[in-house]
């Protein structure tokens, strides 16, 4: 803890489109316990952080100031020395030497338990993933949260998707019972697809141009919803269209209600809940809105009650927007300071 500020110090490694909008967001929110105290990321330099923390073609500027330090080894935000650190090995990173106690790694290789532990080795006493993981507990506020205790040491904030998806059928869950459900996220690409087509072993489609085209892809987000929320195990499955846009996505979820509601049901049971345990997290419009309406918006989900629609009062279609990017990472920072509480 810092003596000057009072607040805790966390390390981020990997510095991209989540990274640096932990640091933003951090910086920005009023009353934050924490702050960033060293970046590792073994393939920018002082000078590329700078910029990528500057500029933004989706968010915008950086608030705040950010110059390279005269040392070589840090740059220095809003007048405070940052370290930086090069290395490809979370046990090398030596987080505790910077005051790092907690390690948000946002890289998406250490997705493991046993991969995210050996940031433990470099000194930190908390890790916060922000990826979904097979392995470490995963915790989506708003649905299991609470479940978060002092001896998770480890803790994934599970996927951008799952955030969006997870209050969505939990308030329908809870108010109607669901039989089963098939949701479709259609996701703005990400820094994994390609501008021009290029093989990719693993997924050829994936392979294709991400500016191009429409491209069906796999979702973990699911499998994931189930892990968080046990209710739905096998009754909820789902599919990703990525599209040729650069934020926010919609999660279009189509369900079999146990019990019959009307859609007017549906929307106040929403509207409810994000008065109510999901203030905060789920939003609720009915205005006529597109995409780059959500750029921005630090809702895990904004229900769409103008776009969702009924066939008939046991089997529904809802729409739920989230800005894959800043909603994302401001539940990451929330839940990095339910850790730090904890602590």
């Amino acid at each position: 803890m810092s003596a000057t500020t009072g607040k805790r110090g966390i390390g981020i490694n990997g510095l991209g489109r989540i990274g640096k909008l932990v640091l933003q967001i951090s910086e920005g929110r009023e009353g934050c316990p924490v702050q960033v105290v060293a970046i590792n990321d073994p393939f920018m330099s002082c000078g590329d952080i700078v910029y990528a923390i500057k500029y933004d073609s989706v968010h915008g500027r950086f608030a705040g100031t950010v110059v390279e330090g005269d040392d070589g080894e840090s740059v220095v935000i809003n007048g405070r020395r940052v370290a930086v650190g090069s290395s490809k090995e979370p046990a090398a990173c030596n987080w505790a030497a910077h005051g790092a106690s907690i390690v948000v790694d946002c890289s998406g290789q250490f997705t493991s338990l046993a991969g995210a532990s050996e940031h433990l080795k470099g000194g930190a006493e908390r890790v916060v993933v922000s990826a979904p993981s097979k392995d470490i507990p995963m915790f989506v506020l708003g649905v299991n949260g609470d479940e978060l205790t002092a001896d998770d040491h480890v803790v994934s904030n599970a996927s951008c998707t799952t955030n969006c998806l997870a209050p969505l059928v939990k308030v329908v869950h809870d108010a109607f019972g669901i039989e089963e459900a098939v949701a479709t996220t259609v996701h703005a690409a990400t820094g994994s697809q390609r501008i021009v087509d290029l093989n990719n072993k693993k997924n050829h489609r994936l392979g294709r141009s991400g500016m191009l085209n429409i491209i069906p892809s796999t979702t973990g987000a699911a499998a994931a919803v189930a892990k968080v929320f046990p209710a739905l195990d096998g009754r909820i499955t789902g599919m990703a269209m990525r599209v040729p846009t650069a934020d926010v996505s919609v999660v279009d979820v189509t369900i079999k209600l146990a019990s019959p509601a009307s859609l007017d049901d549906i929307h106040a049971a929403m509207t409810a809940a994000a008065a109510g345990d999901m203030a905060g997290i789920l939003g609720v419009t009915a205005d006529a809105v597109v995409s780059t309406d959500f750029v921005g918006s630090t809702y895990s989900c904004v229900y769409d009650a103008d776009a969702s629609l009924a066939l008939s009062d046991t089997f529904v279609k809802l729409i739920g927007w989230y800005d894959n990017e800043y909603s994302y990472t401001a539940r990451l920072v929330d839940l990095i300071e339910r850790v730090v509480a904890l602590a």
